[in-house]
Formats: C-alpha cells, sequence, structure tokens
C-alpha cells in the first residue's frame, strides 16, 4: 500500500476507475432489456424475475471463490478474467438461443462482477494510501452509479434503432473496453513476507481470526446493505400503491438517482477528513427515516421529495462498505477477507426486498415500508457501536 503523501487520484485514475466505468456502464445498459428479452422467449413475469435474480445468485455464489482467486492470481489477471466470463454471458444472452442459455448468461454475468468488483477494491485498498482511501472507494463505487444509471438512456436510444440484441451488443463493447482497460493495471509488487502469507491464507482461517469483526461491524453492514436494495424496490412499488402511471414512477426513480450518482466525491472526503462514521450513520439514518415517512406521502410531488432524500442518504454512502472493509482487513490474504466481507453484504442486499415482500404481504405494503426503515434505523445503532474508533491503518 502506498503511503507517499504527494499520491494523486489522477496518477492512478485510468488504470483505477476506467475499468469500473466501462463495467458500470455494460451493466447498466444490459439491465433494462434482461427482462423484457425474457418474456420475449415466452416465458412468464415471473420466470423473468427469476432469471433476473441470477444476477444477484451468481455473485452469492462466487463471492468467496473471488477472494481465493483474486490472492492466488492478482487484480489484474482477475479482471481480465471476469470481463472475459462476463462478455461469453452477453453472447449467450445476445443470441438468445433458448431460455436456458439466456439464464446461464445471466447468471454467469453476476458471478462474473463478484469477481471484477472484489478484484478493484483489493486494488484500490493497496495502491491508494489510507489518508485518501475513503475518496478512492467512494469514487469507485461513484463512477459505477454513473455508469448504471447512464446506461438506461443509452439503451433506449439504440433499442429504437437496432431492436432489443442492440444493447447486449454495446454491452458487450463496453465490457470488452473494461477488460481492455483492466491490462493497463500494473501488478501489485507485495512485501515478500505478506504475499507469502497472502498465498496460505483460507477462508476458515480469516473465519477463525477475524470473527468477531465479521459477527460484529459485518452484521451492521448486512443491515445497511438490506435498507439500501430495499431502495430501489420501494420507491416504484409506493408509486404504483398511489395510483402513478409508470412514466411518472419511472421520472421519481431517475431524479433520485441522479442525486445518488452525483454526491460520491464529498462524501469521500469528509471520511477522509473527519472519520467513518461522520458518513455511514447520517446515511443509514436518512434512508431509515426517509423509509419510514414513506407511507404518509399520497402525491406526486412529496413522494419526489422522499425520494430524493433518500437518493441522498444512499448517495452519500457511496463506497462506504467497500471503505470499511478495507479499514479491518489484513495486508495478507486481504482478497479473501473481502470476499467474506461481500458475501455478508450481498446477503443483506437478498435479504431486504425478501423482507419487505413478507411484511407486505402479510400486514400490507405501507407496514412493509416501516419495518423496513426500522432497518435502517438498527443498522445506525449497530454502526455506531462497532465501527472502530481507531484511524485505520
Amino acid at each position: 500500500m502506498s503511503s507517499d503523501d504527494t499520491f494523486t487520484m489522477r496518477s492512478v485514475a485510468v488504470s483505477a476507475f476506467g475499468p469500473s466505468v466501462m463495467y458500470g456502464l455494460s451493466e447498466g445498459l444490459m439491465l433494462p432489456v434482461l427482462a423484457i428479452s425474457v418474456i420475449h422467449l415466452g416465458a412468464t413475469e415471473a420466470v423473468a424475475s427469476l432469471v433476473v435474480s441470477l444476477l444477484g445468485v451468481g455473485s452469492l455464489i462466487t463471492n468467496i471463490p473471488s477472494g481465493i482467486l483474486t490472492t492466488r492470481f492478482g487484480e489484474r489477471r482477475s479482471m481480465v478474467f471476469a470481463a472475459s466470463i462476463s462478455a461469453v454471458g452477453l453472447v449467450l444472452c445476445l443470441f438468445q438461443w433458448n431460455l436456458l442459455f439466456f439464464a446461464v448468461g445471466v447468471f454467469l454475468i453476476g458471478s462474473a462482477s463478484s469477481v471484477f468488483l472484489l478484484a478493484r477494491q483489493s486494488y484500490l485498498a493497496d495502491v491508494v494510501p489510507v489518508h485518501m482511501r475513503a475518496r478512492a472507494m467512494s469514487t469507485l463505487g461513484g463512477v459505477q452509479r454513473l455508469g448504471l444509471f447512464a446506461g438506461p438512456f443509452i439503451t433506449a436510444g439504440v433499442v429504437s434503432v437496432g431492436g432489443l440484441r442492440a444493447a447486449y451488443v454495446v454491452s458487450l463493447v463496453a465490457i470488452v473496453a473494461a477488460g481492455v482497460l483492466a491490462l493497463v493495471v500494473p501488478d501489485l509488487e507485495r512485501v515478500s513476507a505478506h504475499k507469502g502469507l497472502a498465498q496460505r491464507s483460507t477462508t476458515r482461517g480469516m473465519l477463525r481470526d477475524h470473527w468477531r469483526i465479521f459477527l460484529t461491524l459485518g452484521t451492521a453492514v448486512l443491515l445497511l446493505s438490506a435498507i439500501r436494495s430495499t431502495r430501489q424496490v420501494v420507491v416504484p412499488l409506493w408509486a404504483t400503491h398511489i395510483g402513478l402511471d409508470p412514466v411518472q414512477s419511472s421520472l421519481i426513480y431517475g431524479i433520485a438517482g441522479a442525486v445518488d450518482a452525483t454526491i460520491f466525491y464529498p462524501a469521500g472526503y469528509v471520511m477522509d477528513r473527519f472519520g467513518r462514521r461522520w458518513i455511514a450513520i447520517p446515511c443509514v439514518l436518512i434512508m431509515g427515516l426517509s423509509f419510514i415517512i414513506m407511507p404518509f406521502t399520497h402525491q406526486e410531488l412529496t413522494l419526489i421529495i422522499v425520494a430524493v432524500v433518500m437518493g441522498f442518504g444512499n448517495g452519500i454512502g457511496s463506497g462506504i462498505v467497500n471503505t470499511l472493509g478495507s479499514d479491518v482487513s489484513p495486508s495478507a490474504g486481504r482478497p479473501t477477507f473481502l470476499g467474506l466481507w461481500r458475501e455478508l453484504a450481498d446477503a443483506g442486499s437478498a435479504a431486504g426486498p425478501l423482507l419487505l415482500s413478507f411484511v407486505a404481504g402479510v400486514l400490507g405494503l405501507a407496514i412493509g415500508i416501516v419495518v423496513s426503515g426500522a432497518v435502517g434505523l438498527a443498522a445506525a445503532v449497530a454502526l455506531a457501536r462497532w465501527i472502530p474508533r481507531r484511524k485505520p491503518a
């Protein structure tokens, strides 16, 4: 890890953030057409939802193997490998031979994203000095969000000209560009003692040595990830519930997404300058309170206000999961540790919408949203209790 006080983000801009911009853009290009493509293959809406969920399933399954792969072969090779696997998945989605091949393609894309994002995080944790780590991680999260935000607008244009498959073609170009940019990332020369320890790091050993961190701060991150993922579902659901049409719902979601995607760097600066607590706790408090207030909105304007506040809360937390994971991870075997860390975050991301679905099905959508908001308040308490007060080393 660099300790040079003269380090600047510009010095690693292309190698550190270039691949992530293209990777996020690739995802943003194909996500809007996945479910539609499945339906065009003759499947029901329920099956389409199941196929799209394979993105998350693939990521969840491969988080731990991703850490092992990155530890063994290094960040650069892992990113190139991930981009290649994602490209194969996109080819399967592009040609749409049948539903099975399409589902396999979606699963491969989800699996590759786990490898790529973990390798990117591990690289930044090593190459960026600690006093700039939060800004680096926030920027990493921010550039990916910018790609996800811009992708659907590009998709709308290319689909209107070339049909659904055109979206996969452009997405494939973006992922190939991500792989090419990853090739310019220099391999890190780690201290030999750390390198030897890293090669011997095992998942079981990490769990044995760091179980307290996973049980405490890891639980807080799980709760944080749960409310974050639920945020993506709750705005369109409540918009529909109060009678807004799909255009209005999409507009509200887009406005909130624009706020979310544009405030990442100041948040990283605050974390580096004043500490992680100054962002992590307000992030989940704002989202939790926004959830609790949302059922009291009954028209478009009030929902827009709440959605924008919610987007602001999520936006200031850009990179917080990666930052906290990098702070508490050991230098030796860091990718293995981060694979477990991402597993906790992805478990929370999967559990959040499921909790909302269950409570809404039993007690109604409004109660489900309030309960999800309570998860955010619980995350705030957990983060306040378990974020280390000492400066990261």
